[in-house]
């Protein structure tokens, strides 16, 4: 009955939620350390609520412009254009319900069965199966975790050459890079991205870069969006509300789309039409979001607010994991811890039975490493309350002395 593409739907991230369900039921506390959910800890500012109420009263609740309105595509424009000295157009912002819908939106104008895309692991877990739903192929490639999960440039290059030599270089539709990434936290550098650019530009192959946590980003890190080093290239920008604007709920995505080449405005009308398949975004939320990102002066005290908070917690984890066990690049964006376990000391055979039966026995849920492509690894969430943090990690800690050979 059902179709054969339903066998790549899968989402890691959630595939424990009906025990902790179950667990919480039963009456035991479960911590969730699973899902990066900012708003749960972080509660939507004030100030987007507001918005968010005026567009309701003022009767701003029908269908919007398919593609989003003028105030908030004129925002995201004006804010990449503003931070990363670039000219971006209202034209060239495309609003999604979520940079989920961004990616669905991607792969259905891109991909086709005969065609492939890189990819980088670890990777968000929703990557691969928009891609194999639509009947392509991933090239996957790796970050290193040696290099501090940097792209393994020399790789690329390899691969390249490869694909270039067998005449099936023509079936790469794009290369996806996640800056800051997620599960790992690592910012790539200026010239790592150069180099990528290159690469892309060289070979006439789209890059696409999901730069939704490009405001949380620590430890001295600078960030660098490729709208500032791609003029000229072949690109898509993939932001959103649901980080940098603590606004999960409101589901909204930005697909940025810089260039007037043929082959993008082809890419921006296909993405217009699926916009107006589905009618529209959220319109009382796209005002609301119009008014988080124009307000820079209240965003500023509470990007910075989330930014500190987070850091502190990311470091409460690193300093505090049993050290035997788990060994951790530090990361410098985004909000997660991604250590690799060493198994070999616990009566544990993977990362997915550490991760199930860390939940069935101490009643803290993470998320496996397998997931992300990177078997062995394990992502925590560093978004809950100092004190909870603490307090999972109390139970990590006995429960890898129970499980300790």
């Amino acid at each position: 009955m059902l179709a054969d593409r339903v066998k790549y739907v899968s989402v890691p991230l959630h595939e424990e939620d009906r025990l902790a369900e179950r667990l919480i039921k039963e009456g035991k506390k479960v911590i969730k350390m699973n899902s990066g959910d900012p708003t749960k800890y972080f509660p939507l500012p004030d100030y987007i609520k507001e918005a968010y109420k005026r567009a309701i009263e003022n009767n701003k609740n029908s269908y919007s412009n398919p593609v989003g309105i003028d105030e908030l595509r004129e925002a995201v424009a004006n804010r990449y254009s503003k931070r990363y000295n670039i000219d971006i157009k209202k034209e060239d912002v495309f609003v999604t319900e979520g940079v989920s819908e961004a990616l669905s939106f991607l792969n259905f104008s891109l991909i086709d069965s005969n065609s492939k895309a890189v990819l980088f692991k670890p990777y968000y877990p929703s990557y691969l199966p928009y891609l194999k739903v639509y009947g392509g192929d991933s090239i996957i490639l790796d970050y290193k975790e040696e290099s501090a999960w940097s792209i393994d440039i020399d790789q690329l290059e390899q691969t390249v050459k490869a694909l270039k030599a067998d005449g099936s270089i023509k079936k790469v539709r794009y290369m996806l890079i996640t800056n800051p990434n997620n599960p790992t936290g690592t910012v790539l550098d200026r010239k790592t991205l150069d180099r990528i650019i290159d690469i892309a530009n060289d070979n006439n192959i789209l890059l696409i870069s999901d730069e939704i946590y490009d405001e949380i980003v620590f430890n001295n890190a600078s960030f660098t969006s490729i709208s500032s080093l791609g003029k000229g290239v072949r690109r898509v920008i993939l932001h959103g509300a649901s980080k940098v604007y603590d606004a999960t709920g409101l589901r909204l995505g930005f697909i940025i789309i810089p260039e007037d080449d043929e082959e993008s405005k082809q890419l921006k009308e296909a993405i217009y039409e699926l916009a107006s398949l589905r009618l529209s975004s959220n319109t009382p939320a796209q005002y609301a979001i119009a008014e988080a990102i124009s307000n820079e002066a209240e965003h500023n005290k509470h990007i910075s607010y989330m930014v500190d908070s987070i850091k502190r917690r990311v470091d409460i984890i690193l300093d505090n994991l049993p050290k035997e066990i788990f060994k951790s690049v530090r990361p410098n964006g985004a909000f997660y811890v991604f250590p690799r376990a060493d198994l070999s000391r616990l009566d544990i055979k993977d990362d997915a039975e550490f991760v199930h039966k860390l939940l069935e026995e101490k009643y803290v849920q993470i998320t496996r490493g397998s997931g992300f492509g990177a078997p062995g690894h394990v992502r925590f969430v560093a978004l809950p309350d100092e004190d909870i943090i603490k307090d999972a990690i109390e139970r990590i800690k006995e429960f890898c002395n129970a499980h300790s050979r």
